[in-house]
């Protein structure tokens, strides 16, 4: 039996750096997290339609997607600390400028600060997974990984947590508008612990130039396998993630105070899902845990689904709320097992493209997504029809994660996993 106490011991030994930097990734996440609950509820009482919801939400990735790639080139070799910085500086500027656009109803410079927004994201999330392996010791790397992952849910109870508090407190006051200021603010935070990281010394590389590292072979065939399935399952993400919170505002009429409770309590359960991963993966393996974990998600996001049939009666939101708080933990504690798995599978040459391509399927998944969605939602389809097709998409996609599986043991018994 898993205890907290003994998870904890995991990641007391993690190095100083690498702490400060996921602290400072906590904050970049705290304002993602408000975001993501909070914009659509916001752009709605706006009186902006789903379709133009749904596009906002797009050009939030797409600054992401195509960023992903030359910054996955430039960063081999190089120091990732003022990406670090930039990003922490520029998330909150850019989320704290468009939240001001939307006020000021000017459509087309709110598409271009998400843009941006996106674009500043990146510099945190592609570098982070690459540094973590670079400037932790071999045996920290699945606890560094999983803290890293569990900042999007420290994040989320955070931001839950006050959100709700002041929803209590005064509602009007309060609102939708105040909620995302108040949160773009807080996200500079994230600078103070960086600083204190400038002081240490950054491994770059394991004995290699920067020159070498640039020009060596890039093995696609063994990215491309890697990457399958993170494709499949970014692409029905897309489809759901974004909307969750309109699907339990427009069928169970949850407010956002509401649902910033519920989302507090997914993101604990997230949160200490995240932490038991090192022990889950020493204990059961890839071969047990990734698989068992997204196929329970996966059922669990089919009854959240459904309940949208028979919503009419209370107990729909119950079940829903049930099946919600079920999904997430499940869905989430195969991230940093994953992202473990890939960049180990891909070896240390592919990682930081790896790292940038992994980025760059999520958000140009999304993108593509969030325009299917608006096409959707214009031909009328229901929410259930679309979680049901994100339902699918993550059923191939865990099928496909047991086959990349069972070749990174083929491969790690022939020796070609490096240890």
């Amino acid at each position: 039996m898993l205890n907290l106490s003994t998870v904890l011991k995991e990641f007391s030994v993690l190095e100083k750096p690498i702490i400060n930097v996921v602290i400072s990734e906590f904050f970049i996440q705290m304002v993602n997290a408000t975001f993501m609950v909070v914009l659509p509820l916001y752009l709605a009482k706006e009186n902006y339609t789903n379709e133009e919801i749904a596009l906002f939400l797009t050009f939030r990735f797409l600054g992401v997607f195509i960023l992903a790639w030359p910054l996955g080139k430039f960063i081999k070799g190089r120091r990732m600390m003022p990406l670090f910085i930039i990003s922490n500086v520029c998330v909150p500027l850019f989320g704290l400028l468009s939240v001001l656009s939307f006020s000021l109803k000017i459509k087309a410079l709110s598409l271009v600060l998400l843009f941006l927004w996106g674009a500043s994201f990146t510099f945190m999330q592609i570098p982070v997974s690459p540094y973590i392996l670079r400037n932790s010791k071999k045996e920290n790397h699945t606890a560094a990984i999983s803290l890293s992952y569990s900042t999007w849910s420290f994040g989320s109870i955070v931001s839950s947590v006050i959100i709700a508090v002041l929803d209590y407190l005064n509602p009007a006051l309060f609102d939708e508008h105040f909620v995302l200021i108040l949160f773009s603010v807080l996200g500079f935070g994230g600078c103070l612990y960086l600083f204190k990281s400038v002081k240490y010394t950054e491994i770059v590389e394991d004995d290699k130039t920067i020159d070498n590292k640039v020009n060596q072979k890039t093995d696609w065939k063994l990215i491309i396998k890697a990457l399958v399935p993170t494709l499949i399952i970014a692409t029905g993400a897309g489809l759901t993630i974004p909307f969750i919170s309109l699907f339990f505002n427009d069928v169970h009429h949850l407010d956002k105070g509401s649902f910033s409770v519920l989302s507090a309590i997914a993101a604990l359960l997230v949160a200490y899902g995240s932490l038991l991963v090192p022990k889950i993966k020493q204990n059961i393996g890839y071969k047990v845990a990734i698989p068992t974990t997204q196929s329970l998600a996966v059922i669990s996001l089919v009854a959240l689904a459904t309940t949208q049939f028979y919503n009419q009666y209370s107990v729909a939101v119950v079940i829903a709320a049930v099946c919600y708080l079920l999904r997430q933990p499940l869905m989430n504690m195969a991230g940093p097992m994953t992202t473990e798995l890939v960049l180990n599978y891909v070896g240390k040459e592919n990682r930081e493209i790896t790292s940038a391509l992994t980025a760059a399927i999520w958000s140009g998944s999304w993108v593509i997504s969030g325009i299917m969605v608006k096409i959707l939602f214009a031909h009328q389809f229901q929410f259930v029809n679309i979680f049901l097709i994100t339902s699918l998409l993550y059923a191939f996609g865990v099928i496909m994660y047991y086959f990349l599986i069972l070749d990174y043991t083929k491969r790690e018994d022939q020796g070609l996993i490096e240890k």
